[in-house]
């Protein structure tokens, strides 16, 4: 009787103990959103990284000058620690512009909206072209059907996907496997459809690996043209012309940039967020991933501004080299398991600057049930902003740490339009709403402290 009653007083107390923590969590995350929505600076940032500097493509000139740029921002912010981890990229070029043609059965000539793929060699190519909507369908076709011929990669994004990263993710190995796939089978070029919804005439680049494979010039073609070779090849034969003056230099050193304010109670214990501060180099690289960059340092920002010291070391990571290789996280997640750190958590931001919808946990099998499970107690702070928690995958820069055994975070984003813009030239500040922006710094910046508060 006497143990039941103990053990009800300590109910009572926790109670209100409870419930005055989240009042003043709740309390808290409304400073954050306040300031960031008030004085935040990242719109500002993003606006410098994807105007002045411009298109960062890992290896080139642009992504030196986005490491100074960003290293020079993060040295005003009043950080414990800021500095450059070296790296190793792959350095490709575009060169001068390509040119693509077609040249239907009944004589009529069409300059197509394309561009290179990364990695894509210099070279000209000129043959009939052969539709195809899978890699398994060229295996199936064999030399007997692809030597000699050009592979159009036709297969649309799925549009009944409600998040268009499922869609890109069910099209994207057409891009990034599809031209080796036909070279092996002895084509001489390839054409792959835009990794996009939307039906324009804005071509999408990306990377494509030829491995062992032999080298042929390959490029997207924009959604529109790609529906008008799909309708002209029903009517007859449709030749098409390659020509791309691209090249394949040494690789060559870059950086990451890192700042970090010191945990107060547990400095072993890191709590990491980032971006990947590399871009293609058709646009300035604004939504893919200037802004996340941008989120990851306000993140900083705003606990300094705020007078928030946190209890873990709070790290800010831009990733080099996401977009054709990684370079960036496998040098980082080299040194840090080197170091025997922990990263009790990872949070990715890489889908765009658009309105926050919430985050996907991702983690080690062994522990991630329970941890996920404590995360979903802070839904109640989260929920009033629109922000929910699935289980899903962090981001490609951070995967590398899943070996800690820590928290991988993705940031989600509405994703609906993301893919309009993705490795374009529309891909600049013009296409950036500032509020949603600064909105998904918020976002993020009280999850972190939710995770610093709380632990897992």
């Amino acid at each position: 009787m006497f143990k039941n009653f103990l053990a009800l007083i300590c109910i009572v107390f926790a109670l209100p103990l409870h419930a005055q923590n989240q009042s003043d969590d709740a309390l808290f995350i409304k400073k954050i959103y306040n300031h960031i929505l008030t004085d935040g600076a990242c719109y500002n940032w993003l606006s410098d990284l994807s105007t002045d500097v411009g298109g960062r493509l890992a290896g080139s000139e642009g992504a030196d000058a986005a490491v100074l740029f960003t290293k020079a921002i993060m040295d005003t912010l009043g950080l414990d620690r800021v500095y450059l981890q070296d790296c190793m990229v792959p350095h490709w070029e575009r060169g001068s512009a390509e040119h693509v043609s077609a040249t239907t059965q009944a004589g009529l000539q069409k300059t197509l909206k394309a561009t290179a793929l990364g990695n894509s060699p210099a070279g000209k190519a000129s043959a009939e072209i052969i539709e195809v909507f899978s890699l398994e369908e060229v295996e199936k076709l064999g030399s007997k059907g692809i030597a000699g011929k050009i592979v159009f990669y036709n297969r649309p994004m799925d549009p009944t996907q409600i998040r268009t990263f499922n869609a890109y993710g069910g099209a994207v190995d057409q891009r990034g496997r599809g031209p080796a796939m036909a070279a092996r089978f002895g084509a001489v070029g390839a054409v792959v459809r835009s990794m996009t919804t939307k039906t324009d005439n804005v071509p999408h680049t990306g990377v494509t690996i030829f491995g062992d494979d032999p080298q042929i010039p390959a490029v997207a073609v924009s959604t529109m043209h790609a529906d008008w070779l799909s309708a002209e090849l029903k009517k007859g034969s449709v030749s098409i012309s390659i020509e791309t003056h691209c090249q394949i230099l040494p690789d060559k050193a870059s950086h990451n940039v890192i700042g970090e304010i010191i945990g107060d109670t547990y400095p072993e214990k890191i709590i990491l967020v980032g971006g990947h501060l590399d871009s293609w180099d058709l646009g300035g690289g604004a939504h893919d991933d200037g802004s996340g960059c941008v989120h990851a340092m306000q993140v900083l920002h705003s606990m300094r501004a705020l007078g928030y010291r946190p209890k873990h070391t709070i790290r800010c990571v831009l990733f080099m080299n996401e977009e054709n290789g990684l370079g960036g996280a496998t040098a980082y997640a080299n040194a840090s398991n080197a170091k025997s750190e922990f990263h009790m958590a990872a949070l990715e931001s890489d889908a765009g600057g658009f309105t926050p919808r919430g985050f996907s946990v991702d983690g080690d099998n062994s522990i991630f049930a329970e941890k996920f499970k404590a995360m979903t107690e802070w839904l109640p702070l989260l929920e009033p902003f629109g922000l929910s928690l699935s289980k899903g995958g962090g981001g490609a820069d951070i995967n590398p740490l899943k070996s800690q055994k820590g928290v991988l975070i993705g940031f989600r984003p509405d994703s609906q339009r993301y893919f309009d813009y993705h490795h374009t030239a529309d891909d600049t500040i013009d296409a950036v709403n500032q509020r949603e922006l600064e909105m998904g710094a918020a976002a993020i910046t009280s999850l972190i402290y939710l995770i610093d508060s709380y632990g897992l």
